[in-house]
């Protein structure tokens, strides 16, 4: 069962709600994506933190219904 990019938009942006994001189907199947989100929540947490607070928003699904996601995360620029 795949998940749909409006989904993962939606989880995120519940969990950033000053996120700009940008997700690509990469596969066309719905299983594998790329997802760029900036956030002012991400400001000084490492890359390592940033990720793993998006896999929280994500509520589980990481592996599961949303099979891969490649993540690239900043906050915004000054």
């Amino acid at each position: 069962m795949a998940m749909k990019a409006e989904d993962i938009e939606t989880m995120i942006k519940a969990a950033f709600p000053d996120a700009k994001i940008e997700i690509k189907d990469l596969a066309g199947d719905g299983d594998h994506y790329a997802a760029k989100v900036i956030s002012e929540a991400f400001r000084g947490k490492t890359r390592v933190q940033q990720h793993q607070m998006v896999y929280a928003a994500l509520q589980g699904n990481m592996g599961g219904v949303l099979h891969a996601l490649a993540l690239t995360t900043a906050a915004p620029s000054a």
